[in-house]
């Protein structure tokens, strides 16, 4: 690989564009061989492009001055995916549990001049779901366990943002950040949703994969405990350091953001919410409300607005399809209303209006982020700065010095649009509004698609305040185990339909 040729030249951008493109062919395609040949080259063409990302990186550099260390650590890493993926092709409900258990699990890399917190035990069960499928695939025929289906609109909309992300990363003035949502985001987790939007999904399968993320949570949730109490945190010295000068302690237990900690307890105690609501076994609600109190507790401590506001909102979803929407809504509205009037009770009191650096300071620097984006998408509103260049250009308009000052938005929308511009946006919107039809549309009649959709609902808002939407798996999961759910759904009734007839 030579330095000379990073992924800011012609080669690299063409590169970007190759692998969103294989990844999408990956997914999309019908035909076995096609799609086994697209995974294989989506496999291939995404370390090639890390490597020439993280080429000149000092974490690199270790491994790049000592080829033979190097060259058996590779071979090792291989072996044991090549094992796995044997272990999986045997048994192919290895894939979507060890899916749902690495998670959450990162690992910090240095790229694109910062680090960035990867999910490399979830990329190596990518890699080996994708090698366990594809001497099938190369045949001509299924792989155990998957189904002869087509992956559905959701799938065409979410894969051709991805290939109009790599695309639009070619006129950014700075790709490093594109490529690295790229590598390290969609590809991988487009490979993902391949893998699993065909799986069978089972009830014994759903409740495996429920199991392993409550297990996951209470254990997250007793390092946050000890956290608090010790007042000592294990990760991020960023959070380490705002608690030393902060009026409250947050954790993050084995994440590095107490956001993303709260998004991870939101979404299982929708399904636990969910799971208490549709049975009427008083030992399992016992059971469940015990963990609910424990997983409360825990989100408690991490302090994150975010994640209480897409808590309220996958429970309003649930309840809307467990009872009926209008007295949901009803009660929505009247919650709104009183914070409205608490509100405006607050300024009538104040005597005059806050000011933007008080609105900044409630919302820790939130609305100036959001205002910076807006301004950036008149700057340039079709088609905007380019893919992963909020960042670069926020600090250029604002004229900031320091390397940390932002990183995002934080508000998906608003970074779609100063990227991406009005086409990006538009997209966005369309995929948004197909995902929320495919996982609603007759959801009521099941529990696991009452769950999916409603942590999807949660998922949604807390990127309105978070962002992190289609970096994070999370999404990519619920939206292929959705779609899998509906379709199956879907032919159900019309087999329903054809046999009555």
């Amino acid at each position: 690989m030579d330095a000379a040729a990073p992924l800011d030249s012609a080669l690299g951008r063409v590169g970007l564009i190759a692998v969103a493109l294989l990844a999408l062919a990956a997914v999309i395609t019908d035909r076995p061989r096609l799609r086994a040949a697209a995974m294989a080259g989506a496999l291939v063409l995404t370390p090639v492009l890390l490597v020439a990302e993280i080429w000149d990186t000092e974490q690199f550099r270790t491994f790049r001055d000592r080829p033979g260390f190097t060259a058996a650590l590779v071979a090792g890493a291989l072996a044991a995916l090549v094992a796995l993926a044997f272990a999986m092709a045997r048994r192919p409900l290895m894939l979507p549990l060890l899916a749902f258990a690495a998670l959450p699990f990162r690992i910090p890399i240095e790229t694109a001049g910062q680090t960035a917190n990867l999910l490399v035990p979830l990329y190596g069960v990518i890699v080996a779901g994708a090698l366990a499928q594809m001497p099938a695939l190369a045949a001509g025929r299924r792989p155990a366990g998957m189904r002869d289906v087509p992956p559905g609109p959701l799938a065409t909309v979410l894969l051709a943002f991805v290939a109009l992300y790599a695309v639009q990363a070619t006129y950014a003035d700075d790709v490093s950040l594109a490529a690295e949502g790229l590598v390290f985001f969609y590809v991988p987790f487009a490979l993902l949703f391949g893998l699993l939007v065909r799986l069978e999904w089972t009830g014994r399968l759903l409740t495996w994969c429920l199991a392993v993320v409550v297990a996951l949570a209470l254990v997250f949730a007793v390092v946050g405990f000890v956290e608090y109490e010790t007042r000592t945190l294990l990760l991020n010295p960023d959070v380490i350091a705002s608690n030393a000068f902060g009026s409250y302690f947050r954790v993050n237990s084995l994440f590095f953001d107490p956001n993303m900690y709260g998004r991870f307890l939101a979404e299982v105690m929708i399904a636990l919410a969910a799971l208490a609501a549709w049975t009427s076994r008083r030992r399992d609600i016992a059971l469940v409300a015990i963990a609910l109190a424990v997983l409360w507790a825990a989100l408690v401590l991490t302090f994150s607005q975010s994640s209480f506001a897409a808590l309220l909102a996958g429970l309003a979803v649930m309840a809307a399809l467990r009872w009926s929407l209008k007295p949901v809504a009803l009660i929505v509205a009247a919650v709104v209303a009183v914070g409205g009037l608490a509100a405006g009770a607050v300024l009538a009191v104040q005597g005059d209006l806050p000011s933007p650096r008080d609105v900044n300071r409630a919302t820790v620097g939130r609305s100036k982020l959001v205002s910076g984006g807006l301004d950036l998408w008149t700057d340039r509103p079709l088609h905007g700065f380019g893919s992963g260049s909020f960042q670069p250009e926020y600090r250029r308009k604002r004229d900031l010095s320091r390397p940390n000052d932002v990183t995002a938005s934080h508000t998906t929308p608003v970074t779609v649009a100063a990227e991406q511009g009005l086409i990006g946006l538009a997209l966005y919107a369309v995929l948004v509004f197909v995902a929320l039809r495919t996982l609603l549309a007759g959801a009521r009649a099941s529990l696991p698609r009452v769950v999916i959709a409603a942590a999807f609902v949660a998922l949604l808002v807390h990127t309105m305040a978070y962002a992190a939407f289609l970096e994070d798996p999370t999404t990519w999961v619920l939206l292929a185990a959705g779609a899998a759910l509906a379709a199956r759904q879907s032919s159900s009734a019309v087999s329903s339909s054809s046999s009555a007839t």
